[in-house]
């Protein structure tokens, strides 16, 4: 059996332990008299320590069981880790993540295991006399013992002086790789003697129905408590029991019953599986191509109605069950936030342990669900901005107390749902943004014009989004290249949302990220411009209103409507995108899209609506100087192709 094939589980569920430990440690840092946090630690490196030994990873496993040796000490003593400790801890932790993901890529043997030392030493001091660790000698000593070799003569030759066996064996219901765990145990039976038979057969580890119990017939002269240790070693080992007089076949309704957890057959079983994520980007790619399909259908359908009733019941019949198919794979591809959020308050400790800051960091609306390709995305922007919160927004201690607020800063990250986006954003109580400085700066290198006397938010935003600009005065490790805001606004942009900014000074500064919840599949608005159709994302289309019945105002010199005593500004896209040449005359009464993104409103001229319907987006790479209000493109159900508008480059 080939082990490999679990190495990406290995990596999913290592990373799982890993982000606990992490979270475990900040908890433990705050309240160091706590001794849920140490217990918790424990059982995750011992976790991965059991994962590491199945896979043959023996570095991996080793580092684990040396942090496991120090935790049960930690845990044993009952007394409150010193600071160094803590430090060593969070080190040992970055050097288990990256050994696991050298281990997963083949490299393991890169892994930088200089934290060995420490931690070693920190277990002396400790425990004067700590014991070798056992999975060193096993995996480390020679690089013949990194393969388990065939039974050596001496056990053959005591085995056949021996008699045959039968081995049951149960792995802990909830362990982690099972197959591989149970392959591991035959594979330490063979180093004791001759197996005849494993029932059910190795190949039968590799399903998903197999439950972790199993029988081996052993030929062999060791005795029941080596065979039982040899056993145990593997780890997440539930139950073994030797003896010869039981046929492996005979299984009992009730042992099945306590192995898998006993409740009533196929109820007792887990209702979560592992799907490799490439598997739902192929589905929501077929659910695309059918959503277009489902269009031309449609369109077939209109042009019979009233000539054949059956061709209009199997449309709407087709159209439901493509809707509900769609449904239930976007579904599938929600994600909580947390599975991005998790990895930032470790974050903000190190970069305001090494600017010397003290914040605290606060995380809300972690079970918000976005599209898995969304939340891919988000790490680099949010990132960024939280790095400049530390940096840029949080004041020192000492320059807090001057202005008599606490001296440890407080950083929110929090996500809302509203309406069909969701809204995350990231706000600190620091010294805010001073704007006379940043247009000061700005005048200076030519970014607005010298007639500007001040900036407003979006102008502001705008200014700090520049490719290069920064306010710090030098570049150090944490900030000062002016790519912070660039990257974020880049990249949110290129996902649909926006970003907004709020500041004031001595209160604080918020950057609210707005962002649809999926990408693929969204609903439009499909707008004519001339012999042309547009598509409009519906999630930020806020009303429609008849250009002309409302009253006619100029804002910053540009028409614009009063809509409820608000004054709306304009955007013609006939004019923006110079569309007059050769089209047909514009209508006499045109419509008005108003978009709507937080704060922010915009109405959109067009020559008509024509309908409103779900489109499958596409990725656009617009050419060289083509204007940036488009964010990709669609093919509409005569399979004529439409640009889709991006709200927020028109709003």
């Amino acid at each position: 059996m080939d082990l490999s094939q679990y190495a990406e589980l290995f990596l999913a569920e290592s990373r799982e332990h890993l982000s606990a430990c992490n979270q475990l440690l900040l908890e433990w840092e705050r309240n160091p008299a706590a001794a849920e946090p140490v217990g918790g630690l424990f059982r995750a490196v011992h976790t991965i320590k059991g994962m590491a030994a199945t896979m043959g990873y023996g570095r991996v496993a080793d580092l684990a069981h040396r942090m496991e040796n120090l935790l049960d000490h930690l845990r044993r003593s009952g007394h409150a880790p010193s600071e160094d400790i803590i430090q060593l801890l969070f080190r040992a932790t970055d050097a288990l993540e990256k050994a696991v993901g050298l281990a997963v890529a083949g490299r393991e043997r890169e892994a930088d295991l200089a934290v060995l030392a420490e931690i070693d030493q920190a277990t002396v001091q400790t425990k004067p006399a700590p014991q070798p660790s056992a999975l060193a000698r096993h995996f480390v000593s020679s690089p013949e013992s990194e393969s388990l070799p065939a039974a050596p003569a001496a056990s053959v030759s005591s085995a056949s002086l021996g008699s045959s066996r039968l081995i049951n064996v149960m792995i802990r219901p909830e362990a982690p790789l099972k197959g591989g765990r149970a392959m591991l145990v035959v594979r330490k039976l063979q180093g004791l003697g001759t197996v005849h038979r494993v029932q059910p057969p190795p190949a039968a580890f590799e399903s998903d129905d197999f439950d972790g119990r199993f029988v081996v017939e052993l030929d062999t002269a060791a005795a029941a408590t080596d065979i039982e240790a040899a056993v145990r070693s593997v780890g997440d080992v539930e139950r073994v029991s030797t003896g010869g007089g039981t046929d492996e076949s005979q299984v009992s309704p009730a042992e099945s019953a306590a192995a898998g957890g006993g409740g009533g057959g196929g109820a007792g079983r887990g209702r979560h599986i592992r799907v490799d994520l490439r598997r739902l980007d192929t589905l929501m790619d077929l659910i695309g191509e059918l959503v277009t399909e489902r269009g031309r259908l449609n369109e077939l359908a209109a042009r019979w109605l009233g000539k054949d009733p059956e061709i209009d019941d199997v449309a709407i019949h087709v159209s439901r069950l493509a809707s509900d198919l769609q449904n239930e794979i976007i579904q599938a591809r929600m994600t909580p936030v947390w599975q991005v959020f998790d990895r930032f308050p470790r974050l903000v400790r190190d970069v305001a342990r090494q600017l010397g800051k003290q914040v605290a960091f606060r995380v809300e609306g972690k079970e918000i669900e976005l599209d898995r390709q969304i939340l891919d995305e988000l790490g680099d922007p949010l990132m960024h901005l939280l790095r400049n919160a530390v940096d840029h927004g949080i004041e020192s201690p000492a320059e807090r107390k001057r202005h008599k607020k606490n001296p440890e800063g407080e950083i929110v990250l929090a996500a809302v749902r509203e309406r069909s986006s969701v809204a995350i954003s990231i706000s600190d109580d620091g010294r805010g943004i001073d704007r006379a400085q940043i247009l000061e700066k700005a005048r200076r290198e030519g970014i607005v014009g010298p007639h500007v006397e001040s900036l407003s938010d979006d102008q502001l935003l705008r200014v700090l989004a520049r490719p290069g600009f920064s306010t710090a005065e030098s570049v150090t490790a944490v900030s000062g290249r002016g790519v912070g805001i660039d990257v974020a606004m880049t990249r949110i942009r290129a996902l649909g949302g926006s970003i907004e900014i709020r500041t004031e000074p001595g209160k604080g500064t918020a950057f609210v990220l707005r962002l649809p919840v999926t990408l693929a599949i969204v609903r439009a608005v499909i707008a004519a411009v001339g012999h042309e159709r547009y598509a409009l994302p519906l999630t930020y289309v806020a009303e429609t209103v008849e250009f002309g019945t409302t009253p006619l105002t100029t804002m910053d010199g540009k028409d614009a409507i009063v809509l409820r005593d608000r004054v709306i500004p304009l955007v013609d896209l006939r004019k923006l995108l110079g569309t007059n040449g050769g089209a047909p005359a514009p209508p006499p009464r045109r419509p008005v899209i108003v978009l709507e993104m937080g704060e922010r409103r915009a109405g959109v001229v067009v020559d008509g609506m024509l309908s409103q319907q779900e489109i499958v987006v596409k990725g656009f790479d617009a050419p060289q100087g083509t204007l940036p209000v488009f964010s990709g493109a669609t093919i509409m159900g005569d399979g004529v192709p439409a640009l889709i508008l991006d709200a927020a480059g028109l709003v």
